[in-house]
C-alpha cells in the first residue's frame, strides 16, 4: 500500500516537471508518452505499412483548410450547461438488456470511452500532425519550423497530461470499481492542471490564422496536411476539427462529471470528493472562458481600428469598446437630422461620419470627446423625440436615437463609462455628480465658460437675438452662435473674438457678455441700454417657471402677421398675463394679453381643441394640438380671467 502510494506521488512530481518544462522557453524537445509498441486504449498505433503515406487517387478526399471562426469559440460558452456534447456518446454507453448497472457507474465508462478517443485525437495532433510538419521543415526549409510550433501550441503539454496520467488513472478506477467506487479524487489530483487549456484556447485563433495562411503560401507545408487528412486514422476530417477537440474537452468533463454528481446516492461516500472535483472543472472552465473572452476583445478592438482606418491615436490595445450604433444628429440649422455613428470606449466616445466610398475605413472620426469631462443627460424636444445630449470639453452634440429603449442605452452605458473613470479621477467628480437642473444645464455654468464646448440653440427656436433682442432678417441681421455660450446672436452682438481653452486657446466668435467675463475688458456701449420693456421676458426662463406652456395655432386674422404658430406661456410669476412668442427661446414676446376679465368659451363645434377669449370687441382664437392640452389651457386661463393667484395644490399640473 504504501508502495503504490510513493509511485502516485511519483508520478505526479513528473507530471509538474513535465508540465513546467513544456511552459519554459528553450525547454528540451518534446517528450511523448506513447513509445513504438506501446499504447494506451483507444490510441490507434501507425500501422506497419505506414498509414500517413500517401493515399492513392481513390482513396483521396478534399480535405482543403477552412478557416474556423471566432464565432465558435465565443458559442462554447453558451454551451457549458447544454447536453450536445454527449450525443455522440450516449449511443455507445447504454446498458444492454438485462444489465443493472448503476447510473453513475454508466457515466465514468462513457468518461473514459470519451478519453480513450480524446487521447487518439491528441496523439494524432501532436505525434503525427506536428512531427510529420517538422520534419518537413527541418528537410525542405520550405517553411519555418517556428511556424509550426505556434501552431500546435502547448499541444505536446496536454497530450503527456493526457496519455500518461488521466487516462491510465480513469482506467485503473474503473478496473477496481467493485472496491473502490469513486473517481472524485482522482479528479480533484489532476483538476488543477486543465488550467493549462487556457493558454491553448488564447492561441487558437492565431493558430487557424496562420493554418490557413500558410496553407496557401507553401505547397509542402499542404501537402503534409492533405495527406494526412486524408488517412483513415483521420476520418477524412480536416486538421481544424481536430485542434478543436482540446477547446471542446473541458466543457464535456463539466457535463459529464455534473451528471455524476446528480445520479450519486444521498450517501455515496464520493459525493463530496465529486461535488469538489466538479468545482475544480468549473475552475478550469472559468480559466479557458476569461482567454476566449480577452481574445475576443482584442479581436472585435482590432476590427474597430480597421473601420475607422487605423489613426495612430486611436490604436490602443488597452482600450474597451463599450458601445457602438448609429444615431442622428440634431443639426442647430438644417432641418433633418443627419445620420453619425457613435464608438464608445472605456476612455472616450468618437462621433463619425459614415463614408460614402467605403475603401479601407468605413467611417471617418469627426470629433473625439473623453469621456473624463462628459456629462449625458435626456432632452426633453417635442419635435425630436428619443433625444439626447452628449456634453464634452471638445465638442456638445445633440442626439437622437431610434427608440425611447436604445436612448436609455446610450446613456446608461455612457453614464457608466463616465462613473468609472470618476473612480479613477476624483477631481472630476463634482463635474460628473452634481444634479442640476434643467435650466442649470441648458446654459453653461460661468466659471465653465470657454472650458468647455457649449450647447448651440438651434437657429429655428429663435426670432430674435438673445442679447439685443432686435428680430433677424437674412439681409442685414444674420444670426450667428456664440462659441462661449451657444446663443444665438447678431452680427453686432457677436463682433468680438476671445480665446477659447476647450478649442485649443484659439480666438473664436463670442457674444459681449461672454467677452467681458473671459477677457476681463469692458466696451464702451454705443448707446445707452434701453429700457427693459413689458414683453422683454425670456421665454426659455419663462417655460421653466410657468403654469403653462406650449405650443398654440394662431387663428383669425387678429394676429396679423406674426405666423400661425405662437409659443404661448403664463408664468408663475406674472400669472394674470398670457404671454406669445414665435419661438420658444426668444427674449421677447411680441405680444401680451391681460387675462383678468376675459371670457374663456369653446370654439366652433366642428373642431373640439379650437378655444377663444373674447372681452368688449377683443376675439382671440386659439388652436391646441389635443383636446387634453386644450382643456389645460382653459383651466389655467379660466384661472387668470378670475383674478385667481397661483398656489393651489393642482397648478402643478397645467404646466407642459
Amino acid at each position: 500500500m504504501e508502495g503504490a502510494s510513493k509511485e502516485k506521488l511519483s508520478s505526479v512530481s513528473n507530471l509538474v516537471t513535465a508540465f513546467e518544462n513544456s511552459r519554459t522557453p528553450g525547454a528540451a524537445p518534446r517528450v511523448h508518452g506513447l513509445e513504438a509498441g506501446h499504447h494506451h486504449p483507444g490510441c490507434r498505433p501507425p500501422s506497419p505499412t505506414g498509414p500517413w503515406d500517401k493515399p492513392t487517387v481513390e482513396e483521396a478526399v478534399d480535405s482543403g483548410p477552412r478557416t474556423v471562426s471566432r464565432r465558435y469559440l465565443s458559442s462554447l460558452k453558451n454551451k457549458l450547461s447544454s447536453r450536445d456534447w454527449r450525443k455522440s456518446c450516449q449511443a455507445r454507453t447504454c446498458p444492454g438488456p438485462g444489465t443493472q448497472e448503476p447510473e453513475e457507474k454508466r457515466i465514468v465508462q462513457e468518461l473514459l470511452e470519451t478519453e480513450q478517443a480524446y487521447v487518439a485525437r491528441l496523439y494524432l495532433l501532436d505525434q503525427v500532425f506536428f512531427q510529420e510538419l517538422l520534419k518537413e521543415a527541418r528537410s525542405s526549409k520550405a517553411f519555418p519550423e517556428d511556424v509550426v510550433r505556434l501552431i500546435f501550441s502547448n499541444t505536446a503539454s496536454i497530450y503527456q497530461f493526457h496519455a500518461q496520467f488521466f487516462l491510465p488513472e480513469l482506467q485503473q478506477r474503473l478496473d477496481d470499481w467493485t472496491t473502490t467506487p469513486r473517481i472524485g479524487d482522482v479528479i480533484q489530483k489532476l483538476a488543477p492542471f486543465l488550467k493549462m487549456y487556457s493558454e491553448y484556447v488564447k492561441n487558437f485563433e492565431r493558430a487557424a490564422e496562420l493554418l490557413a495562411t500558410w496553407s496557401d503560401k507553401s505547397p509542402p507545408f499542404q501537402e503534409v496536411i492533405t495527406r494526412i487528412q486524408s488517412s483513415e486514422a483521420s476520418g477524412s476530417l480536416t486538421l481544424q476539427h481536430h485542434m478543436l477537440e482540446p477547446v471542446q474537452r473541458i466543457p464535456r468533463y463539466e457535463l459529464l462529471l455534473k451528471e455524476y454528481v446528480q445520479k450519486l446516492p444521498a450517501q455515496a461516500p464520493d459525493l463530496a470528493d465529486a461535488q469538489k472535483a466538479l468545482d475544480m472543472i468549473f475552475s478550469a472552465a472559468q480559466h479557458s472562458n476569461a482567454a476566449i473572452t480577452e481574445m475576443e476583445r482584442l479581436q472585435e478592438l482590432w476590427e474597430v481600428y480597421q473601420r475607422l482606418g487605423l489613426e495612430d491615436d486611436l490604436v490602443d490595445p488597452s482600450n474597451t469598446l463599450l458601445r457602438e450604433g448609429p444615431v442622428l444628429k440634431i443639426s442647430f440649422r438644417r432641418v433633418g437630422p443627419m445620420e453619425r455613428y457613435l464608438f464608445l470606449f472605456n476612455n472616450m466616445l468618437l462621433y463619425c461620419v459614415p463614408r460614402v466610398i467605403q475603401v479601407g475605413a468605413q467611417f471617418q472620426v469627426r470629433t473625439r470627446i473623453d469621456v473624463a469631462s462628459m456629462k449625458v443627460r435626456e432632452l426633453t424636444d417635442a419635435e425630436f423625440p428619443h433625444s439626447f445630449l452628449v456634453s464634452g470639453k471638445q465638442r456638445t452634440l445633440e442626439l437622437r436615437a431610434r427608440s425611447q429603449e436604445e436612448m436609455i442605452s446610450w446613456l446608461q452605458a455612457c453614464q457608466a463609462a463616465i462613473d468609472q473613470i470618476e473612480k479613477r479621477n476624483e477631481t472630476f467628480k463634482a463635474a460628473v455628480q452634481s444634479p442640476e437642473g434643467d435650466t442649470q444645464e441648458q446654459e453653461l455654468q460661468s466659471e465653465e465658460l470657454g472650458l468647455r464646448a457649449p450647447q448651440w440653440v438651434r437657429d429655428k427656436m429663435v426670432t430674435m437675438c438673445m442679447r439685443c433682442q432686435e428680430p433677424f432678417n437674412a439681409l442685414m441681421r444674420r444670426r450667428h452662435h456664440c462659441r462661449a455660450c451657444g446663443y444665438v446672436v447678431c452680427a453686432r452682438c457677436s463682433d468680438y473674438r476671445a480665446e477659447l481653452k476647450y478649442d485649443d486657446n484659439r480666438p473664436s466668435r463670442v457674444c459681449l457678455d461672454c467677452y467681458t467675463f473671459l477677457t476681463g475688458n469692458v466696451l464702451p456701449e454705443d448707446k445707452e441700454d434701453k429700457r427693459r420693456g413689458i414683453l422683454e421676458k425670456g421665454a426659455a426662463a419663462g417655460s421653466e417657471q410657468s403654469l403653462m406652456c406650449s405650443f398654440l395655432q394662431l387663428l383669425g386674422d387678429k394676429w396679423g402677421k406674426s405666423g400661425s404658430r405662437g409659443w404661448c406661456v403664463i408664468l408663475r410669476d406674472d400669472p394674470l398675463v398670457l404671454y406669445v412668442y414665435a419661438a420658444p427661446q426668444d427674449m421677447r414676446a411680441h405680444t401680451s394679453i391681460p387675462l383678468l376679465g376675459y371670457q374663456v368659451t369653446a370654439g366652433p363645434q366642428a373642431d373640439p381643441r379650437v378655444f377663444q377669449l373674447q372681452q368688449s370687441g377683443q376675439l382671440y382664437t386659439f388652436k391646441a394640438e389635443t383636446e387634453e392640452l386644450k382643456d389645460r389651457w382653459v383651466k389655467a386661463m379660466e384661472r387668470a380671467a378670475s383674478g385667481l393667484s397661483p398656489g393651489g395644490p393642482n397648478d402643478r399640473d397645467l404646466s407642459d
